[in-house]
């Protein structure tokens, strides 16, 4: 008679990075629960597993109740959970400072062998930034609740859903000028699979507890990623520098006009928090653990990025044969 397959939960399992490490344990054969708020919105990630391999379940961090029994009979439990900016109902503390420390805490009650929490490079409690600030903060406490915790901090994170490259590039297609906070400030971009890769090894393998710093294998600035950018996108623009005290000016206006819309508008254009954490590179320390210690070899933008890129050039799938075309003579 065969084991009863392991069993993970994964908070946040149906977002950007979660998705693809369900993927992952699903075909390492494991049982997975996907941990969200809104279960009905994560049908989706059923269809990467066998028939009942993967459940979608309504669980919220900030609740005591609904996240235990998301963890009660899990081998392993995996935080993806984080938010880029605050609204109204999601502050960076209670996301991801204590509810990190809640799944961790519960984690540990409830016997879990394995815990993997997301964090992020730049992570420093005394930071200027209250996104950094907080998720340092959810370290310590998912270190102190569970003390072989595995933590991953990614650089900015690149794939065919991500929130940078499909950004700007929508940008690009609706304005001739792109304007750039920190243009100089370094990024080390890392490939949303090769995350999914870690976070399972660290589940599946023999890993050391403690903190990876997780980036690609090419270090770049902000301005040398947006000319890339265009250049796989086919777009000629003005790439403008913004200074960091106007950045801050702008970013007041726009965070005021979240504030007193009343939750009717959402700042998801410039915060006064980015503008702060743009001034540090968001780069892997030269000391610390990471790809190498799990032996996996990053991925390269070059090697990904036109795979999902093409559709914002001008003539989507077809640009390259407009263009060649065009230099046919007659």
């Amino acid at each position: 008679m065969s084991a009863t397959p392991k069993l993970v939960t994964i908070f946040g399992g149906s977002g950007f990075v979660g998705r693809y490490i369900v993927r992952r344990m699903a075909k390492e054969g494991w049982r997975v629960r996907v941990a969200v708020r809104r279960p009905n919105e994560a049908i989706f990630v059923k269809t990467y597993g066998d028939v009942g391999q993967i459940e979608p379940l309504l669980a919220n961090i900030r609740d005591e109740a609904s996240t235990r029994a998301a963890i009660i009979g899990s081998d392993a439990v995996v935080n993806c959970v984080g938010i880029l900016n605050e609204t109204s109902r999601q502050k960076f503390n209670t996301v991801q400072t204590e509810g990190a420390g809640r799944i961790a805490r519960i984690a540990a009650e409830c016997g879990v062998t394995n815990f993997v929490h997301f964090s992020a490079i730049g992570a420093d409690s005394n930071s200027e930034s209250n996104y950094s600030k907080s998720k340092a903060e959810g370290e310590s406490l998912v270190r102190a609740a569970f003390k072989s915790a595995i933590i991953l901090r990614p650089s900015i994170v690149f794939g065919n859903e991500d929130q940078f490259f499909n950004r700007f590039a929508t940008m690009a297609k609706l304005s001739p000028i792109v304007p750039l906070v920190g243009s100089e400030t370094k990024f080390q971009p890392v490939y949303v699979d090769d995350l999914a890769a870690a976070a399972v090894k660290a589940i599946t393998e023999n890993v050391k507890p403690g903190i990876y710093e997780l980036g690609g294998p090419e270090v770049a600035t902000f301005k040398e990623l947006i000319v890339k950018l265009m250049g796989i996108i086919r777009r000629k623009r003005l790439i403008v520098n913004v200074p960091f005290f106007a950045a801050l000016i702008q970013a007041y206006a726009f965070d005021m006009a979240q504030k007193l819309s009343l939750g009717l508008f959402t700042n998801s254009i410039l915060t006064r928090d980015q503008v702060r954490s743009l001034k540090s590179d968001n780069v892997v320390s030269s000391r610390g653990k990471g790809f190498k210690e799990l032996n996996i070899e990053p991925i390269a933008m070059d090697a990904i990025l036109e795979e999902y890129l093409y559709r914002h050039r001008p003539y989507g799938q077809y640009t390259e044969l407009t263009e060649t075309a065009g230099n046919l003579k007659p």
